[in-house]
């Protein structure tokens, strides 16, 4: 018997979705005839190599090439099944065996990762999604439907406690189940009668948001570091305390970002994560101090040319040791840093809302929180009352 031939193929037909994005599939070679197996990834073009037949330039390349051999891996099982039972394999044959597989011996856990990863969520929120997968094969190996009730969550999340995991970590996780089997429910895997969250309570503990003091600010701007790439990590990391800017959406400005009129310099930019667009004022906030950082580069390109937020973290940490901050400091400080200090100071909570580019004002609320600086100036009002 003629053995079945399998590559991956990266946009076949030539042509792109509206997201930009092609298919990969499986290409299954017999007898001169070809057939084309759909795989469910969608990647950008730069995010494949068409010579060595993997994913690259993607946070999560490594699990995709992974899961991508292990389709061609069950597509050999398939034609293997029928070796052993003394079939002669087809293309048709192999077609059929593999939708009823899918269809039928699909696992909870499979069906996740094909429904995340299908999807047309954001690249950061699949991540996340992703790493609730993990736990869920680490917990178990082989996850049924059937298995998924509420003893099942229940276990689930014990078993996160045994992992040392946070209580909001192991809530962020057990939200994610929570979708999974929603999504199940809908594509007709799972009854609505058995759905497991019916009665439990996904606990959820308050956080503080670390952030920098007016002070402390002060302190971090004037201090003098001898290593010059930390006193541009610095520097960029005071420009998001004055602009609220998160990381993905800070390292991924352009100077075209920044709009001039008659009276005011804007940055102008489409949020990467809520794809919310928001113009900033900065030479209006904080007394235009992002501006003058700004022009101290020359190009907001220079200044944001300070490498990932992983390894601009690892600056911060050493930035807070060396000006003696009893704190770790992280690259979203600086957002916690705008939002409250713009708060202390009496700025409207629909207004932060505005500049942070949330879509309600529900998120903005988790900073405003009454800190020690907003009792005492509040109480210094009403001293000559």
């Amino acid at each position: 018997m003629e053995k079945i031939k399998y590559r991956l193929v990266f946009n076949r037909r030539k042509q792109l979705n509206k997201d930009g994005k092609a298919l990969i599939q499986v290409e299954a070679s017999l007898n001169k005839h070809k057939l084309y197996l759909s795989t469910h990834f969608f990647l950008e073009e730069n995010q494949w190599d068409s010579k060595r037949q993997q994913v690259i330039n993607h946070p999560m390349a490594e699990e995709f090439n992974a899961r991508l051999y292990s389709f061609i891996i069950e597509l050999e099982q398939i034609e293997m099944s029928f070796w052993r039972k003394g079939i002669p394999i087809t293309l048709a044959l192999l077609k059929k065996s593999n939708k009823s597989s899918m269809s039928a011996d699909i696992s909870f856990t499979k069906f996740a990762y094909y429904t995340t990863m299908n999807s047309t969520k954001k690249e950061t929120t699949k991540t996340n999604l992703m790493s609730t997968i993990h736990r869920l094969e680490e917990f178990k190996s082989y996850i049924t439907f059937n298995d998924v009730n509420y003893s099942f969550v229940r276990d689930f999340e014990h078993f996160l406690q045994k992992q040392n995991c946070r209580m909001n970590t192991i809530g962020k996780h057990l939200r994610h189940l929570r979708t999974f089997v929603n999504d199940a429910i809908n594509a007709g895997y799972m009854e609505l009668d058995d759905y497991p969250f019916r009665k439990y309570n996904i606990k959820y503990e308050k956080t503080t948001h670390l952030s920098l003091t007016e002070s402390e600010l002060k302190q971090l701007s004037n201090h003098i570091f001898s290593n010059l790439r930390m006193s541009h990590v610095r520097d960029a990391f005071l420009f998001c305390c004055y602009t609220g800017l998160r990381f993905s959406d800070f390292s991924n400005m352009k100077n075209s970002c920044l709009v001039y009129d008659s009276e005011h310099v804007w940055l102008n930019i489409k949020m990467i994560k809520t794809g919310i667009n928001i113009k900033l004022p900065i030479d209006l906030l904080y007394g235009g101090k992002a501006l003058v950082i700004l022009q101290k580069y020359g190009t907001i390109e220079r200044l944001n040319d300070i490498g990932s937020n992983s390894r601009v973290n690892i600056y911060l940490k050493k930035m807070s040791t060396e000006c003696h901050f009893n704190k770790e400091l992280h690259w979203h400080c600086s957002r916690h840093t705008f939002s409250i200090l713009l708060i202390e100071h009496g700025v409207p909570i629909t207004t932060i809302q505005r500049l942070l580019g949330h879509a309600s004002v529900r998120t903005t609320q988790v900073y405003s929180e009454v800190t020690p600086t907003t009792i005492i100036k509040d109480l210094t009002r009403i001293q000559n009352m």
